[in-house]
């Protein structure tokens, strides 16, 4: 950079203005919490995240993770199911930069920070040529405990009731087990019945219910589509704005969980997928966005 004087020419290095110029800045704004004039910017972060656990919570985070790489092509991340007690133990021991619930953590889980990522409604499903719309959550809560095994004791057809369900570990059984199931009146967990069909995760359990006519199953509203049909709940159609407002009573946390608080790329990604504009494909997605 050039400037004239009395003829005289003056030539001032780039990096010494830099400096006066950051020099200037911090005496003007000393502790005001404004951002350093100088930031990196989103297209310049780099490395990788690795993210494992709730299957309910990969399709979503995955395409969170494909949008946040595009904007960021130096960024990798890799998303991987499992289940949430993978989630909780991987984001533990440091398998993981970050895990995924679908779940609430109870006082038996690590003490691990939680994010919430978004809200998601659990749908009973039946086959497509199940004549019923609806069901109680009592009427539910006894097929699944194998109380009720006939779908002509809630109205339907003569015809054997096959329990479809997530296995032992699943974020979305426990809370299945939670909302729905509950304890009896001595405080003793009503389990579901032994002779459930159990599966790894909502695509399987999908399908199963698919292929078996007399079949009742449960899975994210995120997974629902117009293969299988979702019945009401107490009257209420499970959709996604039923499930925000809290009048469709079947609703768990999604959640990111990490061992402790994060710093740099998985802080950005953290960030960017809480952003009210991220919160947005959360809801076209069928999920509960918390924005």
């Amino acid at each position: 950079m050039v400037f004239k004087r009395k003829n005289k020419l003056f030539l001032i290095p780039a990096l010494a203005l830099l400096i006066l110029t950051l020099t200037l800045s911090s005496c003007i704004y000393p502790d005001s919490g404004i951002p350093p004039i100088i930031s990196v910017p989103a297209s310049q972060l780099s490395g990788t995240i690795t993210e494992a656990g709730s299957t309910t919570v990969q399709p979503l985070a995955e395409k969170l993770a494909a949008q946040f790489t595009k904007n960021n092509p130096k960024v990798t991340i890799t998303i991987q199911g499992g289940g949430t007690a993978v989630g909780i133990t991987s984001a533990n021991d440091g398998t993981v930069d970050i895990g995924a619930a679908s779940r609430e953590l109870t006082a038996s889980d690590p003490p691990l920070v939680k994010w919430l990522l978004a809200r998601d409604g659990i749908t009973v499903i039946v086959h497509p040529s199940n004549p019923l719309t609806g069901l109680t959550k009592t009427q539910v809560r006894d097929i699944f405990s194998g109380k009720i095994t006939n779908w002509k004791d809630v109205g339907g057809a003569d015809k054997k009731i096959d329990v479809v369900s997530r296995e032992e570990g699943s974020g979305t059984r426990t809370a299945f087990q939670d909302l729905v199931m509950g304890k009896d009146a001595s405080g003793k967990d009503i389990n579901i019945v032994n002779s459930a069909i159990f599966q790894s995760s909502n695509g399987a359990l999908k399908q199963v219910v698919l292929g078996d006519a007399g079949s009742i199953g449960y899975l994210s509203l995120g997974y629902l589509d117009s293969s299988v049909k979702a019945l009401s709940i107490d009257g209420i159609v499970p959709t996604e704005a039923n499930s925000k407002s809290g009048t469709y009573p079947i609703v768990r946390p999604l959640y990111f969980l990490t061992k402790s608080q994060p710093t740099g790329l998985v802080k950005a990604f953290i960030n960017f997928c809480q952003s009210t504009e991220v919160q947005k494909i959360i809801a076209d997605e069928g999920y509960v966005s918390v924005k």
